[in-house]
C-alpha cells in the first residue's frame, strides 16, 4: 500500500468510527452497535498491522538477483537446435 493508500484507509476508519459513534447516541448501547465499535477497532488494528508490513512485489517481479556470466555458452548445449525466427538448418535433412 502507498502511502496515500494508508492515509485514505484511516481516514476512512476515522470517518466510519464517527458514524458508530452517532448511531451509538441514537441506538445506545444495543448488540449490534457495539459489534460495530468492533469491527471499526479490527480494521484499525489490521490498517496498523499492514502500515508496519513490507508491500508484497508486485506480480512477476522478483528480488532476487541472478547472475549472468560474460562468457561464452558450451556450444554442445545447442546443437541440433534450430535459431528461433530463421528456421532449421537447410542441411540437415539433405
Amino acid at each position: 500500500m502507498t502511502t496515500t493508500e494508508v492515509m485514505e484507509l484511516q481516514r476512512t476508519i476515522g470517518h466510519l468510527r464517527q458514524c458508530v459513534g452517532s448511531l451509538r447516541n441514537i441506538y445506545g448501547d444495543a448488540t449490534v452497535v457495539r459489534r460495530l465499535a468492533n469491527d471499526v477497532d479490527r480494521l484499525d488494528i489490521d490498517a496498523s498491522d499492514l502500515q508496519e508490513s513490507p508491500p508484497r512485489p508486485t506480480a512477476g517481479a522478483t528480488t532476487e538477483r541472478v547472475q549472468v556470466p560474460d562468457t561464452p555458452y558450451d556450444r554442445s548445449l545447442w546443437q541440433g537446435a534450430d535459431d528461433e525466427g530463421l528456421g532449421g538448418n537447410p542441411h540437415e535433412n539433405a
